[in-house]
């Protein structure tokens, strides 16, 4: 659990779609971030964090950095989520939030799924004070719960709120955590159904499975209190998981790699686990949550 909530608890920043965990433990390592998970996260291979980017992108972005605040306001959305993604391409956390909340009042879902990542992304900066970040979780679930109301196919949307609902989770308890479980998975199997080619989500109900599979037997006395019949996995469930996530594109996201060697290593298979956990160790280190994660993935390494 305590591996979801750590997943989900990280900048989310998948190549351009990047998430690290969902449910307290359960989904700290499945959010950060997380890289990415944006459901058109559309510079995910254009974009590789601004370093790709398309003239035209290019031009509405330097348009977006010369004009005055009014302007921007009262840009179209259709540019406003251009700049958006330019800026998360670009790893400009704290310039793209500055864009997006002018426009929280927005009724478009594609803006507000975008805000809801942007608030968790800003959230997750070490720069961030504590009550900052609890205030910021509390306002990218809103802003993910918008835009539902307002496109239920969105699979982004239900991608950020399943992840938001998580990373709340964490500011009321492990009752509540385990109890929105279910909840959290539904909205993740629900944006692969809109999206089968997001690896995100595919990524973090693979974090939810291998959270509930290391459940301490405490939270499990605590699971079998709220549920007739609790929220249960295995480390072979998560390891398929991750592989689809890996299928559907591979070498998207330095976690994705983590945790398939972490799996590994649960399921006592060392060869697999050193595999998987050198590609993580020598994963560029775009982001810090990168560099988190070829430090976790040096000491595992070490240790076998």
């Amino acid at each position: 659990m305590a591996a979801v909530v750590a997943a989900l608890a990280q900048p989310l920043r998948l190549r351009p779609a990047r998430l690290g965990p969902l449910l307290g433990p359960l989904l700290r390592e499945a959010a950060r971030g997380w890289r990415g998970l944006g459901g058109s996260e559309v510079l995910r291979k254009s974009v590789r964090r601004g370093v790709a980017l398309s003239t035209g992108s290019f031009v509405v972005y330097e348009a977006f950095r010369l004009v005055s605040g009014p302007a921007v306001v009262h840009a179209s959305f259709k540019d406003v989520i251009e700049q958006a993604d330019y800026l998360y391409g670009s790893g400009e956390t704290e310039k793209l939030y500055r864009l997006l909340v002018q426009h929280k009042n927005s009724e478009d879902a594609e803006l507000l799924w975008r805000l809801a990542r942007a608030s968790r992304d800003l959230a997750q900066l070490s720069t961030t004070s504590a009550e900052e970040k609890k205030q910021l979780a509390y306002d990218s679930l809103e802003y993910a719960k918008r835009a539902l109301e307002k496109n239920e196919a969105n699979s982004a949307a239900h991608k950020w709120y399943a992840i938001c609902l998580s990373d709340v989770g964490d500011y009321e308890g492990i009752k509540v955590k385990i109890g929105n479980a279910f909840i959290i998975k539904e909205h993740f199997e629900r944006a692969i159904e809109l999206n089968p080619k997001d690896a995100t989500s595919v990524h973090l109900i693979g974090v939810w499975c291998y959270s509930f599979a290391e459940l301490p037997w405490y939270q499990r006395k605590i699971a079998a209190m709220l549920f007739a019949t609790p929220p249960t996995s295995t480390y072979e469930e998560a390891l398929r998981y991750f592989h689809m996530a890996e299928q559907a594109d591979p070498n998207f996201y330095s976690k994705n790699l983590l945790f398939l060697g972490k799996t590994y290593l649960k399921l006592n298979n060392k060869k697999m686990a050193l595999l998987w956990l050198s590609k993580a160790k020598d994963y560029p280190a775009h982001t810090e949550e990168d560099k988190q994660v070829q430090k976790e993935a040096l000491e595992l390494l070490n240790s076998i």
